[in-house]
């Protein structure tokens, strides 16, 4: 038996229980660090499970931050310098990527704070998380101000990628699964996959088949 929750009831929610529900309605999202760097050196990490595809070509991605005030260092650290690396997050550092999102002075590095490793690389000004399998260095784009709630989307164009030879397939297809690449549900639940299958392209005149090999 369904529950039927309107709009009201969903104004009505306490604060915390509001943000709970409508953050787990969206279903299962990607999850990844952010690392950035200020002109000054201070460098700064955050979790972020807004991140989403935009186009192949180019090849962007946009992420959405919350409204400010409180400042966000790494939206500050990216309009500054105009770069900042993705980097996806696995079983063995899903806690201490969590604990980025704790609200640190922005002159302590989230990377000293979590335990994590900042490494950087090819002369690129952004500090890549040396845990993370899956790493891609952003260029800045574009920033969107979006009214309806005040938040603030950036658009980057992937710059660089760094994963495991093994992930990448002939086609171009990365197995996140090889990378130990989790996901997430609401703001604080993670979660290991499972693929089900991967089909061919849909058409209307063609049966749909699996591209899985059977081993």
């Amino acid at each position: 038996m369904q529950k039927h929750i309107s709009y009201d009831d969903i104004m009505a929610m306490e604060k915390q229980m509001r943000v709970h529900f409508v953050n787990s309605l969206g279903g299962f999202k990607s999850v990844s660090l952010v690392g950035t760097v200020d002109n000054l050196s201070n460098e700064n990490l955050a979790i972020f499970s807004s991140i989403f595809h935009i186009g192949a070509n180019p090849p962007l991605i946009a992420l959405v931050f919350r409204p400010s005030p409180p400042e966000r260092d790494t939206l500050k650290n990216i309009l500054e310098t105009g770069c900042y690396t993705i980097n996806h997050i696995n079983e063995k550092i899903y806690r201490q990527a969590h604990q980025s999102s704790a609200r640190y002075d922005n002159i302590i590095s989230e990377f000293d704070a979590t335990g994590l490793k900042a490494v950087y690389k090819n002369n690129f000004k952004a500090p890549y998380v040396k845990e993370s399998l899956i790493q891609l260095g952003m260029e800045f784009k574009e920033k969107i101000d979006i009214k309806i709630n005040n938040t603030t989307m950036i658009i980057g164009e992937i710059f660089q990628v760094y994963l495991p030879q093994n992930c990448l397939n002939d086609d171009g297809f990365i197995d996140l699964e090889k990378a130990n690449t989790i996901t997430c549900s609401g703001l604080d639940s993670y979660h290991k996959t499972i693929q089900l299958d991967r089909l061919s392209y849909a058409k209307p005149d063609k049966a749909i088949t699996s591209l899985l090999k059977i081993e």
